[in-house]
This record gives structure tokens, sequence and C-alpha cells, in this order.
């Protein structure tokens, strides 16, 4: 008893440390700026991606031994770097047009990024029919389905994560601590009242944990969310991957961080003002804060269910984690199971409902350098130049 005692307690110690550490290396990164956080997100993934593909192995058929064929590893590795080229280079070239199209070393990467792309993805394809051998199809063809899920639940949402962190800190920052607030008040709220299980495929998991969890993660959403919500650093979209924390950046806000005034039904104003001292006709509000309970609904009600896939996916393999890449806390995958999900939710909610779309440089820049013969680009400049002195300033070309 005493040494499992010991035991525990270590594994306890561990655990706590790690956190700690975690916490720490991801304030820092978020400090040091948006390219360090775009790099924590592509090492997640690149961790993740091997321990999910790491389940996956040939068999031979005649015996039980379990062997790992070189050149199919191979493979899946070339899979990924080109899902990632695609992937990350359609980010670059959507947001930082500016750049992209006005350097001539660049240009042909950008008119040329997707025929590129499936170039080698073909590559790719050719190599997997040419390993195929007698006797390993069936296994070999299901690694092939194998590496693509994990390419489309893996990498397909890193990319979403990282496009997140392009458009504004905030829109990486805030879900991510959601997750993880209803995730320790899950724990909290169950260790404490829970008695009702709540799914088979987890069994600590329990009702009351996961209503607790749910009020706490909304009244933790709008405090902190508004309290990020008042720094440029948080909202305002990348333009200079060289920024941090300490920079000095300047933007237009979203209309979403603007403070309204809200006008109280006169009735119900009444009613409030006779509850408390003073009179109470509105409310100030930011339409940010609506969609933070939003969010916060879905961290609490939606993105568990990515840990409870998890929990399924650990039980069809018979295995309790799927690596150990953190001490005391198993492998990256136990960790970023509900981050993943709720990633590609808050991409998909901000730019149907939240994101404002403007002329930038960058997009006339693209439509000028793709549209425009060289003759015609001459012409603009000419007329530009001609508009511009007639504004009163000097153009020299």
């Amino acid at each position: 008893k005493d040494a499992e005692r010991t035991k525990k307690l270590m594994s306890i110690f561990t655990r706590t440390l790690w956190t700690f550490i975690m916490i720490g290396g991801f304030i820092g990164c978020l400090l040091m700026g948006h390219a360090y956080m775009i790099i924590l997100v592509m090492l997640c993934q690149m961790l993740v991606y091997r321990e999910v593909t790491r389940l996956f192995m040939l068999t031979d058929p005649k015996t039980t031994h379990t062997e790992r064929d070189v050149w199919s590893k191979t493979l899946n590795w070339y899979f990924f770097a080109v899902a990632n080229y695609f992937l990350y280079g359609e980010s670059i070239i959507y947001y930082f047009k500016h750049v992209v199209f006005a350097e001539a070393s660049l240009l042909p990467f950008a008119t040329n990024h997707r025929i590129i792309s499936f170039s080698l993805y073909t590559i790719g394809f050719m190599g997997f029919v040419m390993s195929l051998q007698k006797g390993y199809l069936q296994q070999q063809f299901g690694l092939f389905c194998w590496v693509h899920m994990s390419l489309l639940l893996v990498v397909v949402s890193s990319h979403f994560i990282v496009n997140n962190i392009l458009e504004g800190l905030i829109w990486f920052w805030v879900p991510a601590s959601l997750v993880i607030c209803n995730d320790i008040f899950a724990y909290i709220w169950g260790m404490s009242i829970g008695r009702t299980p709540l799914i088979k495929l987890s069994p600590k998991k329990t009702v009351e944990g996961f209503v607790g969890a749910f009020g706490t993660t909304i009244v933790f959403a709008i405090l902190w969310g508004t309290y990020f919500s008042q720094f440029n650093y948080m909202i305002c979209p990348v333009h200079d991957l060289g920024v941090n924390a300490w920079s000095k950046i300047q933007c237009q806000p979203n209309s979403a961080f603007v403070w309204r005034e809200w006008q109280i039904w006169p009735p119900v104003a009444a009613f409030m003002s006779a509850l408390v001292p003073g009179e109470i006709k509105s409310i100030w509000f930011m339409p940010y804060q609506i969609h933070l309970a939003v969010m916060a609904c879905f961290a609490s009600l939606v993105a568990p269910f990515g840990g409870f896939f998890a929990s399924g996916f650990k039980r069809a393999f018979n295995i309790k984690d799927f690596g150990h890449s953190i001490p005391g806390h198993g492998g990256m995958t136990d960790r970023m199971d509900c981050q993943f999900l709720m990633g590609v939710f808050t991409y998909v909610y901000y730019t149907n409902l939240i994101r404002e779309h403007h002329v930038t440089v960058g997009t006339v820049l693209q439509t000028i350098v793709s549209g425009l013969t060289t003759d015609e680009q001459f012409e603009l400049m000419r007329d530009l130049k001609h508009y511009l002195e007639g504004q009163g300033l000097l153009v020299s070309l």
C-alpha cells in the first residue's frame, strides 16, 4: 500500500509539474508572437499525426509477427509534408498577398501553388501503387485510408487553427482556454458532487460535472474574453510575423469589439431601478461577448465529444494513452482531442458570422499581377500617377 501511495503521489507530482510547464510554454509562445504560436501548432500536429499513424502496423499474414514497412512509413510522412505544403501555402498566399505578389521570386510559387501541390500528391500516389506487395494488399490499402483519414482529422484541423491565429490571436487563445477551463471544472465538479455516469466510453465523466462545467465555462468565457479584447495585439489580424506582445500594433478593430449601448425596455428598466440604487436605462456590451457565450456553449456541450471519440478510439485499440510525449499526461493526442474540434468550429463561426471583408492592398495587387498584362500594368501605373498628381501629390516612378 505504501508503494502504491508513493507511486500515485509521484504521478500527481509529475502531472502537475508538466501542466505548469505546458502552460508556461503556451504563454511564452503567445508573448513572443504569431510565428511562435504557428510553430507550436505545427509541432503539436506532428506529434499527434505520429501517434495516430503508429497505431497501424503491417502484420505478416502467415504469423502473428508485427513489423513496420520502412517504405510505407516514408510515404506516410511524404503525404503529411504534401498536405502541409498545400494548406499552409494557401494560408500564406491569402494572408500575405501584399508580400507574395510584390516579390518577383515568390510569384511562381503564388501562381502555380495548386498545380505543384497536385503534382506532389500524384507522385506520392504513384509511389504507393508501386510499393504494393502480394500478401499485404489489404493491409496496405487499409494503411493508405488510415493515413488520409489522419490527414483530414489532424492536419486540416490544424490548418484551421493556424488561420485563427492569423485572423487574430484572440480567436485561438480564448477558444483554447475555454476547452481547458471546461476540462478542469468538469473534473472539479465531478469529484465534488458527481454521482451520475454520463457516458459509457468515459466511466469517470459524470452528469453533474458536465452541467457544472457548462455554467462555469460561460462565466469564465465572458470575463476572460472581455479582458483580452482590449489589446490590439490580441484582436488585430497579422500582417507581419515579426511582431510580439511588446510591439505597437494599430488596426481598425472588428465591429464585434466595439462597445454598444442597449436601451432596456422601460418596464424592465423601472423594475431593475427599484431593486438597486440609481436609475438603470441602458446596458453597455460588445457583440463579442455574445459570440463568447456561443463559443462557451460549444466548448462545454460539443467539444467534449472529441474526448469521448478519443476514448472510444483507445478502447478499440486496447490502449490507455496514445503515447508518452508528455510525462504524466500520456500522448499529445490525449491533450489535443477536443482542441481540434474547437478550432474548426471557431474558424467556421468566425468566417461566416464575424469576419469583415475589406479591399486591401494585397487583394488589389493579386488582381493586378494575375489579371493584367505587363502593358496594362504600366498603363495602370501611369493612370494612378496622373490621379495622385491631380491630388497635389508628387510622384516619382
